[in-house]
């Protein structure tokens, strides 16, 4: 029996250290909270019109600004347009900078992030903004948004939302 048991253990952390890599580092942040996925980009310092996350995205097209307060946040879409399950980029550029000490979630979808997967931003100190990819969901309704929750250094949060392009 205890030799099973021994050999369990040894096979699961076999597994453990390959799905994590030799140095134990898995490279991705993974959360599963609130129906969502979050996922963190390896590739922190990319630039703009090339790769995010390995993916090409070419140009990216403004969404505007959104104002929180006494703050302008801008935003811009990568990867093309907004499809049901496609991967999609949103660029966020605050207008404090911080180094990346801020933290920058979205996704696509309703406000309570249901059925939605939640990326968590990678700060790129080359454009001084935070670039999030995430697959929009499958049951992709007419009036989804791009959802965005900063939280500040300070414990601060702000939420906002914007009109995807869809690429039409």
């Amino acid at each position: 029996m205890e030799v099973v048991v021994a050999r369990a253990l040894g096979l699961g952390l076999v597994l453990g250290l390959w799905a994590c890599g030799a140095d134990g580092e898995h490279g991705n942040d993974h959360e599963h909270g609130d129906g969502g996925h979050e996922h963190e980009n390896e590739d922190a310092d990319h630039a703009h019109g090339d790769e995010v996350g390995g993916h090409e995205h070419g140009e990216e097209v403004s969404l505007g600004t959104v104002g929180i307060g006494e703050h302008s946040i801008e935003l811009a879409q990568g990867l093309g347009g907004v499809e049901a399950g496609k991967e999609c980029q949103l660029v966020v550029k605050l207008p404090w900078s911080d180094g990346g000490q801020t933290v920058v979630r979205a996704w696509i979808g309703g406000e309570d992030r249901t059925l939605s997967f939640v990326g968590k931003g990678v700060y790129a100190p080359s454009h001084d903004d935070y670039d999030i990819v995430v697959t929009a969901p499958e049951a992709l309704g007419a009036g989804a948004l791009w959802r965005f929750e900063i939280a500040k250094p300070d414990g601060t949060k702000l939420l906002g939302s914007v009109a995807p392009s869809r690429g039409e």
